[in-house]
């Protein structure tokens, strides 16, 4: 399943990704933001279920804003795995 979601609070606008039917991520795509370290992110958590991506990434929040690039993808995921059916 491809899933995009539009994300609020980071410089991060949209987060393209591929899961398998057993929640196994296949790929992520982040649109703007720090290039780097979105590319290290993505690298970290292809090949992980969601799930366990969720409860690690969930609630990290980046300087005085109360979410992240990271906390928007456990969003993310947490819609993607929600609304499968």
């Amino acid at each position: 399943m491809v899933f995009r979601y539009k994300t609020k609070g980071t410089c991060t606008s949209e987060i393209v990704m591929e899961l398998d039917d057993e929640h196994i991520i296949k790929s992520i795509e982040f649109k703007n933001g720090c290039s780097g370290n979105l590319k290290g992110i993505a690298a970290l958590v292809v090949g992980r279920k969601a799930e366990e991506v969720i409860n690690v990434l969930s609630g990290i929040t980046c300087g005085f804003k109360n979410t992240s690039c990271p906390d928007q993808l456990s969003k993310a995921l947490f819609e993607a795995i929600s609304n499968e059916n």
